[in-house]
C-alpha cells in the first residue's frame, strides 16, 4: 500500500514539475517575444534624423542627421573619455557580466517601496535601451533588456561593446556618437579632445537636453565637475589633474548654419523629449511643423539687437522677446538673447524661460485680483504718499515711489496707470497674499507656490517669474479673462507620413471675469491716466491703436526692465538686462530700454490691422463719479469723472465732501482710530477715505504726518 502511494506521489511530483516548466516556458516566449536580435548592434543601420519647421514650412533645425554620425574605433576614443564614461556612468564595466548588482538593488527598493521605476543601468544596458529597445518604462521592458544585456556580453567582448555604446549614444541635439560629439561642441575630432572635454562629454550621457552647454551652461558645468570628482574617486586621474581640467574655461563651437531660432528650437525640443523621449525626437525621423512665423522672428531678433547695441553705454548687454497669439497661446516669435552664439554674455542661456523679478510689470495681476474680488473699483482712492505698512513678526516695510515722487490722493485707476509703487502695496494689503499668490498661479504664474514664501513686495517684483509665464498670464487679460497656456507645436507626422499630433484649438479655462479684463485693459490703454509719470504719446502708444494695452516695470536695485502689451490678438513680452544679473547704469522706464523693443516689434504686428476696442461687457456700467471720492455726485456737485464698474460693485451711495471730524488741537490734524487724545474738539473739513480705512483730510492746516503707518 505504502508503495502504491510513493509511487503515486512521485508520478504527481514529476507531472507538477512538468506543468510548471510548459507554463514557463509560456512566459518566456511571451516576454522575449518580438525581442530583438543584439546581433542588430554591429549592423550599422542607424535611425533617422527629425526635421523642425515654421508654420509656412521652412526648416529651422535637423535634430539628426546620418551625414553627422561618424563611426570611429575604440582606439581612436581617448582615454580621458573612456574613463570619464566609465567614472560617471559604469565604473564596474570591465568586472561584471553586464549588470550592476547595488544598482539593481537600488531600482528594485524604488520600484516596491517608491512605486517608481528606475534603472541601475550599466553601459552594456544603456546600450541596448539605446539601440534596440523602446524608452518606455515598464517591468516587462525591463526583463526584455536584462535579456538582451546578457545576450550581448555573450556575444561581444568589453571593449567591442564600449566601442558600440561609443557610436550609438545620443550626446544632445544632432549628435550621435563621441565623434560627431566632439566636433559639434567643440570643433574638433574626438581623438583631440582633453580632460576638461571629455568630463563635459561623458557628463551629457545623463541627460543630454539638460546638461547641454548651449541650452543650460550652468547645469553642464555642475555636471563636468561631477564627472572629474567621480574620475578621482576611481584612480584615473589626480585631484590636481581635476581641479586643473576644472578651472579651465571651455571654449564651445557651434555652426550658425542650419540653425534658425535656435532658443525657439530648444526649448521645442525640451517639450518634445518630455513626451516622446529623447530617442523618439532624435531618431524617429518626425517633421515637427510649428507656430513660428520666420519672418517675424527675424524682425524681432534684428530689433534687438539693434536696441541694445545703442544702449551698450548703460550696461545693458541684453534683450529677449516672447510674441504669442492671445486667444490660441501660439508663440509666433521667441527671441533668448540678443545672440545666441555671442559667448561675452552666455548668449545660448533663454532668457524666456530663465528667472527673472518682473518689477512692477506684475502689478495688473495684483489690481485684478482687487477688481474681480471687489475690495476695490477702479474710482478708489489712494493716498499716494510715504508709507510704511507693519506685517506681525516683521519689520516695518516702507516701500518708495520711483523717483521718490508722490502725488496724493489718486484714483485706481491712475495708480495702476503710473505705476505708484505705494498705492499697489496697499491693494496687496487688502487682498492679502495668500489670495493673490493663489489668484496669480491660476492666471498662469507657474513660480508663485507658498505665500509664505513672499510678503507685500511681491506687487512691486520680489518674487522670480519667467517670460513665458508671463506671457501666459497677459494673455489672460488680453483673452478677456481666459488663459491658454503657451503652445509651439501645428503639427508632427513620422517618417512615413502618418500624423501622430496635430494642433486642435481648446479653449482655455476662464480664471478671470470679463469684467475685470475689460477694467484692466482699459487702464492700461488709458494714455491720459499715465501721463503724470510717462507724459502723453510716449513710446508706450503705438501710433493709430489707441487700443494696445501695456505695463512696464523695472526692479528697483536695476537689474531688470520690462515692457508688457497686448491687444486682443497679439501679447508681447519685452525684457532688457544682464545675463549675469549685474545691474543697468541707466534706464527710464516707458522710454529706453524694453520699451522702444516692445513698441516697434507691436507696431509691426498691427500696422496693417483695424482698431479692435474691447466691447465694455453686459455686466458692466459706466457711471459719472467724484474725482476724491469715488462714489456717486451729491447735490453740492464736485469735480467728476465717467469710471466703468462691474454691476454689482457699482457705487450706490453720494458722499459730501465736508464732513465732522475729529481733530487734535495740538497738531490740527484728524485722530486716528484707536488714538487716545485729549486736546481735541471736532471741525468741518474736506475729507476722503482711502482703500486702505483712513481718513484723508485735504485742508486741515496740520497737513498728513511725514509717513503713514498701516498695520
Amino acid at each position: 500500500m505504502k508503495t502504491k502511494r510513493k509511487k503515486f506521489i512521485k508520478k504527481r511530483w514529476w507531472q507538477i514539475v512538468l506543468i510548471a516548466l510548459f507554463f514557463s516556458g509560456l512566459v518566456v516566449m511571451w516576454v522575449l517575444k518580438d525581442v530583438p536580435s543584439p546581433k542588430k548592434l554591429s549592423t550599422g543601420n542607424y535611425p533617422e534624423s527629425s526635421r523642425i519647421f515654421d508654420k509656412n514650412g521652412i526648416m529651422l533645425y535637423e535634430f539628426f542627421s546620418e551625414k553627422r554620425r561618424v563611426t570611429v574605433g575604440l582606439d581612436e576614443v581617448p582615454e580621458e573619455l573612456r574613463w570619464a564614461t566609465l567614472a560617471i556612468e559604469d565604473a564596474k564595466f570591465y568586472k561584471h557580466m553586464g549588470f550592476d548588482i547595488k544598482g539593481i538593488l537600488r531600482a528594485v527598493y524604488r520600484i516596491v517601496f517608491k512605486k517608481k521605476l528606475e534603472g541601475g543601468s550599466t553601459i552594456t544596458q544603456q546600450l541596448v535601451k539605446n539601440a534596440l529597445l523602446t524608452p518606455e518604462r515598464t517591468v516587462l521592458r525591463k526583463v526584455r533588456e536584462a535579456f538582451l544585456t546578457l545576450a550581448t556580453e555573450a556575444l561581444y567582448s568589453k571593449n567591442e561593446i564600449l566601442e558600440m555604446y561609443f557610436n550609438q549614444t545620443p550626446y544632445g541635439g544632432t549628435f550621435w556618437g563621441v565623434e560627431t560629439a566632439a566636433r559639434g561642441y567643440f570643433d574638433k575630432k574626438v581623438s583631440e579632445l582633453d580632460l576638461a572635454e571629455a568630463a563635459l562629454i561623458a557628463g551629457l550621457l545623463g541627460s543630454p537636453t539638460r546638461y547641454s552647454p548651449f541650452a543650460h551652461p550652468e547645469a553642464a558645468k555642475k555636471r563636468q565637475s561631477l564627472v572629474l570628482r567621480r574620475m578621482v574617486e576611481e584612480g584615473y586621474v589626480s585631484q590636481e589633474e581635476a581641479d586643473t581640467a576644472e578651472k579651465r574655461e571651455l571654449s564651445f563651437s557651434i555652426s550658425k548654419e542650419g540653425v534658425t531660432a535656435p532658443h525657439f528650437v530648444f526649448w521645442v525640443k525640451e517639450k518634445l523629449v518630455e513626451e516622446y523621449g529623447l530617442e523618439k525626437v532624435n531618431e524617429g525621423g518626425l517633421n515637427i511643423v510649428t507656430t513660428l512665423d520666420s519672418s517675424l522672428q527675424e524682425m524681432v531678433q534684428a530689433t534687438v539687437e539693434k536696441e541694445i547695441a545703442g544702449l551698450d553705454g548703460y550696461h545693458i548687454t541684453n534683450g529677449a522677446v516672447v510674441v504669442s497669439r492671445a486667444k490660441t497661446g501660439e508663440v509666433l516669435a521667441m527671441v533668448g538673447s540678443k545672440d545666441y552664439f555671442a559667448t561675452d554674455i552666455d548668449g545660448k542661456v533663454n532668457v524666456t524661460t530663465s528667472l527673472r523679478q518682473p518689477g512692477s510689470s506684475i502689478k495688473p495681476l495684483n489690481y485684478a485680483v482687487g477688481l474681480e474680488l471687489g475690495k476695490i473699483t477702479a474710482a478708489s482712492i489712494v493716498n499716494d504718499r510715504p508709507t510704511c505698512f507693519q506685517v506681525s513678526g516683521q519689520k516695518l516695510y516702507c516701500p518708495t515711489n520711483y523717483g521718490n515722487n508722490y502725488h496724493g490722493v489718486q484714483t485706481i485707476r491712475n495708480s495702476l496707470a503710473n505705476s505708484l509703487n505705494v498705492g499697489a502695496v496697499k491693494v496687496l494689503k487688502l487682498n492679502g497674499v495668500e489670495t493673490f499668490v493663489a489668484s496669480a498661479s491660476a492666471m498662469g504664474i507657474k513660480t508663485f507656490k507658498d505665500s509664505s514664501d513672499y510678503g507685500l513686495s511681491l506687487t512691486l517684483g520680489g518674487g522670480e517669474v519667467r517670460m513665458t509665464d508671463m506671457a501666459v498670464a497677459f494673455g489672460v487679460l488680453a483673452n478677456s479673462g481666459v488663459k491658454q497656456e503657451l503652445s509651439a507645436i501645428w503639427q508632427i507626422t513620422d517618417k512615413n507620413g502618418e500624423v501622430i499630433k496635430k494642433y486642435e484649438y481648446i479653449p482655455g479655462d476662464r480664471v478671470l471675469s470679463r469684467e475685470t479684463s475689460f477694467l484692466i485693459s482699459d487702464i492700461l490703454s488709458d494714455d491720459g491716466a499715465r501721463s503724470m509719470v510717462f507724459g502723453r504719446g510716449s513710446k508706450l502708444n503705438i501710433k493709430g491703436h489707441p487700443e494696445v494695452a501695456v505695463k512696464t516695470g523695472t526692479t528697483n536695485d536695476m537689474r531688470d526692465n520690462w515692457t508688457i502689451g497686448y491687444t486682443s490678438d497679439y501679447v508681447v513680452t519685452v525684457w532688457v538686462g544682464n545675463n549675469d544679473n549685474s545691474k543697468m547704469s541707466w534706464v527710464a522706464s516707458g522710454i529706453s530700454g524694453a520699451t522702444p523693443i516692445w513698441n516697434e516689434v507691436m507696431s509691426y504686428l498691427v500696422k496693417d490691422e483695424k482698431v479692435k476696442k474691447m466691447v465694455m461687457p453686459a455686466k458692466m456700467v459706466k457711471l459719472p463719479v467724484c474725482n476724491l471720492t469715488g462714489k456717486l455726485i451729491p447735490e453740492e456737485g464736485c469735480d467728476s469723472h465717467f469710471e466703468f464698474f462691474k454691476k454689482e460693485y457699482a457705487p450706490n451711495e453720494r458722499v459730501d465732501l465736508r464732513q465732522n471730524i475729529l481733530i487734535d488741537k495740538d497738531t490740527n490734524r484728524p485722530v486716528k482710530n484707536g488714538e487716545e487724545k485729549t486736546n481735541v474738539e471736532w471741525q468741518e473739513h474736506q475729507v476722503v477715505r482711502g482703500i486702505s480705512g483712513e481718513l484723508v483730510c485735504l485742508d486741515c492746516p496740520g497737513g498728513e504726518e511725514e509717513r503713514s503707518i498701516v498695520n
